[in-house]
């Protein structure tokens, strides 16, 4: 009997031919700024809960929120919260039937991500 040549085939070959497609991506930071909405907001509470507490435990508290992390961790807040705005609108947009055709959902996936980084910008332009 002759033996069957066995062929080495990839085991996941979908992942050597997909792209992922910009709604896709959309979607997936939509939930993720969503809930990394929750690391700023944490911070912000228990900034607040230590000016509550103590004089020191305030001041521990204040040194990591005005620290290069707490600056990170806000202006990534910051970005979030106008990412999570515009894709909001966008989505009241194609709830009421409108720009569901490929291209049009590109366009304003795009707007989305370029008008969340320069109003994030600007944001911190107008407020300092």
């Amino acid at each position: 009997m002759a033996e069957a040549k066995r062929v080495t085939r990839p085991l996941s070959p979908h992942l050597q031919i997909y792209r992922p497609q910009l709604t896709s991506i959309t979607s997936i930071l939509s939930r993720l700024t969503g809930n990394g909405l929750i690391v700023g907001t944490m911070l912000a509470v228990w900034w607040l809960l230590a000016a509550a507490t103590s004089p020191e435990y305030f001041a521990v508290a204040n040194a990591v929120a005005t620290s290069w992390f707490g600056d990170l961790v806000f202006t990534g807040s910051l970005w979030a919260v106008w990412y999570h705005y515009l894709a909001g609108l966008r989505h009241l947009y194609f709830d009421a039937g409108k720009g569901l055709d490929i291209p049009t959902a590109e366009k304003l996936g795009w707007a989305c991500i370029i008008g969340s980084v320069v109003l994030t910008i600007l944001t911190i332009i107008l407020v300092q």
